[in-house]
């Protein structure tokens, strides 16, 4: 198996989207995908969450949620408000076990990297424990060249690699911010760039969102995954 935990920079820059275009495009280079995420928070019953998006979008069977909070807060904070016990970092690593039978694992984590899954519990607690590098989405526009900085500087004082970043929604017309952090990311973060999802992506109907999403992705950083 090899495992990939995909972060953010920031919460809403989506990261859900991004993890199930990637699952597409790693099923178009032959790998099996399993998909999980340990702590979801802001649904309650039976209300679809973040797993449910990317089922919807790509009709993946392998997929598991852990446990749910209901206020969209941190999974820290929400436990507490809630009563609820927080997530440990062996409760994380039993939903990731789930579907583990896969050639490839998508850990999504919630909101950035530093955001506490549990009691000093984060994303590069579980990338460490897993031996998984992270993938980084990042919004396009003005500010994310700090974000994504600290965040893959973050991750490297842990000694958590940071295989690629992914920028989660491309406008149709970005402005010269935008045009000038694609070209200035990889500069600044020692860190490619692999996967430009395009705004609106999550709106597309499965069979166009699956037809779409591989072009979406360097072919070869996704090859390589295949490889481990």
């Amino acid at each position: 198996m090899t495992g990939l935990v995909v972060t953010g920079t920031s919460t809403d820059v989506g990261k859900t989207v991004a993890t199930a275009a990637l699952t597409v495009a790693a099923e178009a280079a032959g790998m099996t995908v399993g998909v999980c995420k340990p702590a979801q928070t802001g649904v309650v019953g039976d209300e679809p969450g973040d797993i449910a998006e990317v089922v919807r979008l790509t009709g993946a069977h392998s997929v598991a949620e852990g446990i749910r909070y209901p206020d969209p807060l941190a999974p820290e904070t929400a436990a507490a408000r809630a009563g609820m016990p927080p997530l440990t970092l062996s409760d994380a690593l039993d939903v990731v076990a789930r579907v583990s039978d896969n050639d490839l694992v998508l850990v999504e984590g919630a909101g950035g990297v530093l955001v506490r899954l549990g009691p000093d519990l984060t994303a590069l607690d579980v990338a460490e424990a897993l031996s998984a590098p992270l993938v980084v989405v990042a919004a396009a526009g003005l500010g994310t060249l700090n974000h994504t900085e600290l965040t893959v500087a973050a991750a490297r004082a842990r000694g958590v690699a940071v295989a690629g970043v992914v920028l989660g929604s491309w406008p149709d017309d970005p402005d010269l911010a935008t045009r000038c952090n694609r070209d200035d990311l990889p500069r600044l973060t020692g860190v490619p760039i692999v996967g430009v999802v395009p705004a609106g992506a999550g709106r597309l109907p499965r069979e166009a969102f699956r037809d779409r999403a591989p072009s979406w992705f360097s072919a070869e950083w996704v090859a390589a995954l295949r490889r481990g």
